[in-house]
């Protein structure tokens, strides 16, 4: 008989969920995870009174109502709008783009003079996209293009838009109606005392070893578990045996402001190729707070290296076909469940992350 039934490798949300449903059935779980704290890349820091994201502004939306249930069993959430707004070159415009953008960048006021533009701007691309910038324009035309896509998708993905393939930008939300709220989900909001409130409930009842790589020590973990929730990197668990998968990173800068408001909201995206971070998040406009000073953070996209955090994947055809065969490997693992944003290779919103965490339970039969 072993000391745990499972045992969770990373302690985000889908390793939470895990954890959560554990306990509700008797189940133990001893939680091995690498950074020193619980909560995987929505951990929060306390700062001024301020509850700091400290891996990027993370606003939880779904249309899910079951997983909104279920987040609100955790944690109460406020109303929190993402409304956020993009900087080009000191002009303010509204995100995503909607009639407040167009009568900002055009003069004008009604939805058939911005259709009008828009449609003919997108004439200037014949034929089927051939790359980003072409399927950028397709879609929301020249002038959004240049302005508020081109810089910022540079400075994300490291190269010109030109050499990136098109179905990266597969769709742009265009709105011809006066509304500021960037997702069209049922529910959003933040965490009432932020996402650490819901991480401490997840993982409630966990042994927890925090600063503990488990790859280093797999064999010692494997004899504690009947079964092991593997949410990290599928290429490392395999020793990169097929080669390395490729990711883009992200570096923040963090600092203290005495002042109450910097920038009025809580994300501003900086859209020009010249400025090097792509937004400034002010992390109080997100639970509405009134103390006395701010704390903001820049965020700066890095090209991935060994050692640096894996924050999105590179879903290009070559990475995908390397994946599978990580995931053929992963499929006869009889003991190892393998599930997450690292683990299947795949950019996961966080109510996608608990619905497959979910989903795989049932499939499972905890």
């Amino acid at each position: 008989m072993k000391k745990y039934d499972y045992v969770l490798v990373g302690s985000g949300l889908y390793a939470g969920v895990w954890a959560n449903e554990a306990r509700k059935r008797g189940r133990r779980c001893l939680v091995v995870e690498k950074r020193n704290h619980i909560g995987g890349n929505v951990y929060c820091e306390e700062v001024e009174g301020i509850h700091v994201h400290r891996y990027g502004a993370h606003i939880f939306h779904t249309s899910d109502r079951a997983v909104w249930d279920y987040v609100n069993g955790l944690a109460e959430f406020n109303r929190y709008t993402n409304s956020p707004m993009a900087n080009y070159r000191g002009e303010m415009y509204n995100m995503p783009f909607n009639m407040n953008t167009f009568s900002k960048m055009w003069g004008i006021s009604t939805p058939k003079e911005a259709m009008t533009i828009i449609e003919k701007q997108r004439r200037s691309v014949v034929g089927e996209p051939a790359n980003l910038e072409e399927q950028a324009i397709r879609l929301v035309g020249t002038d959004i293009y240049k302005k508020l896509v081109k810089g910022y998708t540079e400075k994300q993905w490291g190269r010109d838009c030109r050499e990136l393939p098109a179905f990266i930008i597969k769709r742009l939300p265009v709105r011809f109606t006066y509304d500021n709220n960037y997702f069209n989900d049922l529910y959003q909001g933040i965490p009432i005392g932020g996402y650490n409130v819901m991480i401490d409930k997840m993982f409630e009842d966990c042994d927890i070893h925090t600063g503990i790589d488990y790859l280093e020590h797999r064999d010692y973990y494997e004899k504690l578990g009947e079964v092991t929730v593997y949410t990290g990197a599928i290429d490392a668990f395999f020793e990169y045996q097929f080669g390395r998968l490729e990711y883009r990173s992200l570096r923040f800068e963090t600092e203290t402001l005495d002042m109450e408001n910097y920038q009025g909201v809580a994300v501003v995206n900086y859209t020009d190729r010249e400025t090097p971070y792509t937004r400034i998040i002010e992390h109080k406009h997100f639970e509405f707070g009134t103390q006395p000073k701010t704390v903001i953070t820049r965020e700066y996209p890095e090209d991935w290296k060994e050692g640096a955090e894996a924050y999105y994947t590179v879903n290009d055809e070559k990475n995908q076909q390397l994946y599978q065969k990580y995931a053929e490997l992963a499929a006869q693992e009889k003991k190892v469940i393998f599930g997450g944003r690292l683990a299947e290779y795949k950019y996961y919103d966080m109510d996608k992350v608990i619905a497959s965490a979910l989903g795989r339970i049932r499939k499972y039969g905890m």
